[in-house]
């Protein structure tokens, strides 16, 4: 593995800590059910400021992306370069082993082959030899006006069918409008809609692509999509943490 893309395990341990004052049993319900659920409180107000403040700081990514240029949608957002900031990779290596059960059992229902190793170090050794190195957490800014079309992060053949957002920005008082949603197309039905209303701290973890749903003759397929709605005023912060390197 790139060495750049190492994290402390001291990091990983920290963050390890915030996992368990969640129920996952809980969580992952919702993500079975739904196709995403929320972890409140994640971050600290202050953790949220420090993050949201490194945007302007150029030394921190490796690229900067102007939504409007590629049909994306209107705002902007910077992708982090390696070595990550402490907090973030410390949660994406902390994150990632109970997403990867989750991601797991899925695909088992989906009768996809794939199985997401134990650790993130040893599923981005597998994205680093697919030919994926850039990393892909990033940090996103929304001013009035802007919004982010429904979309999917693959960035690549290997793809963690999972990822997580953290809201950095406080509704109603550093922004309005803004909202998290996701669409969810299933076969021979009209698509489903869920909003996810989020504070200052609160992640959401959802499914990228697909996911399993349980019908009456047995597990089927549906495509999932997320996008953010057309800011009314103020400015919105969310990092965003994807576990899979781009080619």
């Amino acid at each position: 593995m790139n060495a750049d893309a190492r994290v402390a395990p001291s990091l990983v341990e920290a963050a390890e800590t915030r996992m368990t004052a969640y129920d996952w049993p809980a969580l992952t319900a919702e993500l079975d059910g739904f196709g995403c659920a929320v972890m409140e409180k994640l971050l600290s107000s202050q953790e949220c400021r420090q993050l949201a403040g490194l945007y302007p700081q150029e030394q921190h990514f490796r690229s900067h992306i102007h939504m409007a240029r590629h049909g994306f949608g209107k705002g902007e957002y910077r992708y982090f370069r390696y070595p990550l900031p402490d907090l973030v990779g410390g949660l994406r290596g902390a994150l990632y082993p109970r997403l990867a059960e989750v991601a797991n059992r899925w695909n088992e229902r989906m009768g996809i082959a794939m199985r997401y190793p134990s650790t993130h170090a040893a599923f981005l050794e597998q994205c680093h030899a697919a030919g994926q190195v850039r990393p892909t957490p990033l940090l996103l800014q929304y001013v009035p006006g802007d919004f982010n079309c429904l979309h999917q992060d693959l960035y690549g053949d290997l793809a963690f069918p999972l990822q997580v957002a953290i809201l950095l920005s406080e509704p109603g008082e550093d922004f309005t409008g803004g909202e998290f949603a996701l669409t969810e197309q299933r076969p021979r039905m009209q698509s489903r809609v869920e909003v996810v209303p989020l504070r200052q701290g609160d992640a959401v973890a959802f499914a990228v692509h697909n996911r399993p749903v349980q019908g009456t003759k047995g597990n089927y397929r549906v495509n999932l999509r997320h996008g953010v709605s057309r800011l009314r005023s103020g400015m919105r912060h969310t990092v965003g943490i994807i576990f899979h390197d781009a080619k």
